[in-house]
């Protein structure tokens, strides 16, 4: 193997850990293992769902930047208003307001509570964003850090609880599933870990983090960054995987009502009994949520000062979104899903329109794109009343709606509307300059 084959390989190896680490925190701790409870016997169809919505879709995205050169290049058919407002909302919604506050809320759940229950939320989100500030504020470190010192103590904390399960499994999976739809479940706890949104972001991080390493050409860059996708997804697979089906081993056990945090709790501490599990485990989801943290505030403040054009620092936006954060993670870890939830009906959608339609690049025209992703906005907001009680019958009725995706063939319709009538306008306009 020459030179230049192992740098790649070791280079998308060590991105590609980071990449794990970025992914794998808050929501993918607590969203798993309660799938797996509340899917019962059917565990595997609600893992499929939760897969294919979060890294599968994260995955893409990373390869849609990479075909078009970053985010700006996904979005510049819709134009530029329509993409800031489109990027301003992602980055808001895996920043300030909901994914980061939502990593400190579940450490401390998940970590501090279980082992010092004297310690206030308010008290340790300062504490933690403190931390968070001090590892993110050399933006060209953070996926350095999170790579080669952060990933190893996750994914080998993780991997010991799940064969641990495996060889000495906590319950039998018999339980009939709690709901009626696993993979729409699953398919809605992918869309609550908001990776898809995230890889967005996290896409500019990689591709800089390649060139840093010196892959500087676009092809070199590409490779590294699929390569690292790659180590990323294999990763995810077996940890999901694992969470899910210990979630399973206890359907018969828990019912509903339990709090993802506490179903967690539970399992570790089944596994792990005692003092030593709390402890083993408080350091795993500290690790998982601080690298998390740290991905999310490195990319949002590199957007949000980019946005600016500079005139506003990394550093001081830095500074701010980690004293925004550690006010609104004192709301706690269910009131963060809660809320969470109507807004990710939003912007979902649209997003992943845009997201799968650069693949097919100059064969859409801009007004397929644009009025692909008004439709998808659309059916978005509509979805998003679902989750206050207000229903709308023709919703329902539309394929895949079961599963979430009711958004899908308006989407599809309205970009071939939109096609027809972007070739009409150019056809009006040859003949008007003819």
């Amino acid at each position: 193997m020459n030179l230049n084959k192992k740098k790649t390989l070791s280079d998308s190896f060590v991105i590609g850990a980071a990449l794990f680490a970025m992914f794998f925190g808050a929501g993918n701790m607590i969203f798993p293992p309660y799938l797996g409870l509340k899917s019962g016997t059917e565990w595997f169809s609600g893992f499929l769902g939760y897969y294919i919505a979060d890294i599968g879709l994260a995955v893409v995205a990373i390869l849609a930047q990479i075909k078009t050169g970053g985010y700006k290049g996904i979005f510049k058919p819709l134009g530029n208003v329509a993409r800031t407002v489109i990027m301003l909302s992602i980055v808001m919604c895996i920043g300030p307001l909901i994914s980061i506050p939502r990593t400190a809320a579940t450490t401390y759940e998940l970590s501090i509570m279980p082992l010092f229950e004297s310690v206030s939320m308010p008290v340790f989100g300062i504490c933690f964003f403190a931390l968070v500030l001090v590892m993110s504020i050399n933006n060209s470190a953070v996926v350095d850090i999170i790579g080669k010192a952060l990933t190893p103590v996750l994914f080998l904390g993780l991997l010991f609880l799940i064969v641990k399960g495996l060889v000495d499994p906590l319950g039998i999976v018999e339980a009939l599933p709690k709901t009626s739809s696993p993979v729409g479940d699953g398919i809605a706890a992918g869309y609550q870990s908001m990776d898809v949104l995230a890889a967005v972001i996290f896409g500019v991080l990689i591709l800089n983090s390649a060139a840093q390493k010196g892959h500087t050409q676009q092809k070199a860059k590409a490779t590294v960054a699929a390569g690292a996708s790659v180590v990323a997804g294999i990763g995810l697979l077996i940890v999901y995987l694992g969470l899910t089906y210990l979630g399973a081993t206890v359907s018969s056990i828990y019912d509903m009502h339990i709090y993802r945090t506490e179903l967690l709790i539970a399992l570790i501490q089944s596994l792990i009994p005692g003092q030593a599990g709390l402890i083993f485990f408080a350091v795993v989801a500290g690790f998982a949520c601080l690298s998390t943290a740290v991905a999310l505030t490195g990319s949002a403040a590199e957007y949000l000062s980019d946005l600016s054009k500079g005139k506003v620092g990394y550093k001081p936006i830095i500074v701010a979104i980690c004293v925004f954060s550690a006010v609104v993670s004192s709301f706690g870890v269910e009131a963060l899903v809660n809320v969470a939830s109507p807004v990710l009906s939003v912007v979902y959608p649209p997003v992943l329109v845009t997201v799968l339609l650069s693949f097919f690049g100059d064969k859409i025209n801009v007004w397929g794109y644009r009025f692909s992703a008004i439709a998808a906005t659309v059916m978005g907001i509509f979805d998003a009343f679902a989750t206050f009680g207000v229903r709308f019958d023709f919703i329902s009725a539309l394929p895949l709606s079961s599963l979430g995706l009711g958004w899908i063939v308006p989407s599809v319709a309205f970009c071939i509307v939109g096609m027809i009538v972007g070739n009409i306008a150019d056809e009006n306009r040859r003949n008007q300059n003819g």
